[in-house]
């Protein structure tokens, strides 16, 4: 288990003691989203929700909701003490983790936003990015994880690389920027002085592998309630 992870989790244990929630049976669902549930009708049909790559965990913790993006989902009904000590082993395990987390943090009002924006919001969304990164000034950008909008903001910008895990994107040109393989790449971070990461990141545990002395801000949902309690920097505007 990467360190990033291992420390948000020993913070969710202490949250979840301070409140006494380990002793008590509760009803927590996670079940995977359809697309058109998670992210509705946008007018773009390239993100990877709709290709059907990804889907969005939704767990609910008394009434409240909470989303991670993985690859492995499932349903699962349990206890909360249950699901903070299931071992970290697979993506499905990290993502019922990270949205019954983010369930549980939103239901303190710990963070304010816990569920995937939807239709035309991913769009509306990108048009923030410019501004949020610019206060960084970087001349050099890696970007982690392909989110088409987001993409499509910054390659106009400034001079970016692009990472992915998904092997049908590799090898494509995307908003005229060459999609990489992260396995494959050498000189990324000499390379970069910033590093703008989606938030599967912390579902795939794969945050250990980047974090170094560059800025880095990640974006999306998924991250929401690690990011909060770690005090990363996170751009999500249109969460709900």
């Amino acid at each position: 288990m990467g360190i990033l992870l291992n420390t948000f989790i020993e913070e969710m244990k202490g949250i979840i003691k301070r409140h006494s929630f380990e002793g008590e049976m509760v009803l927590v669902y996670a079940r995977p989203l359809t697309a058109e549930e998670a992210i509705g009708n946008p007018e773009h049909n390239d993100y990877p929700l709709l290709k059907g790559k990804e889907r969005i965990m939704e767990a609910v913790f008394q009434g409240v909701s909470g989303h991670a993006y993985s690859d492995h989902t499932g349903n699962f009904s349990g206890s909360i003490e249950q699901v903070i000590n299931l071992p970290m082993d697979n993506n499905f395990h990290r993502a019922l983790l990270i949205s019954t987390s983010n369930a549980i943090l939103r239901s303190l009002g710990i963070i304010k936003k816990s569920r995937h924006c939807k239709d035309d919001a991913p769009v509306k969304c990108a048009k923030y990015l410019v501004d949020a990164i610019t206060r960084f000034s970087p001349k050099h950008i890696w970007m982690i994880g392909h989110q088409p909008r987001l993409l499509e903001e910054i390659s106009k910008n400034f001079d970016v690389r692009i990472t992915d895990r998904d092997p049908d994107n590799i090898g494509k040109v995307k908003s005229g920027v060459l999609i990489e393989d992260p396995e494959e790449l050498e000189g990324i971070i000499e390379w970069s002085d910033f590093i703008f990461a989606t938030g599967t990141t912390i579902v795939n545990d794969t945050t250990d592998s980047f974090l170094a002395d560059l800025p880095v801000m990640f974006y999306g949902i998924t991250i929401s309630g690690v990011a909060n309690i770690l005090g990363l920097t996170h751009f999500c505007p249109l969460g709900r």
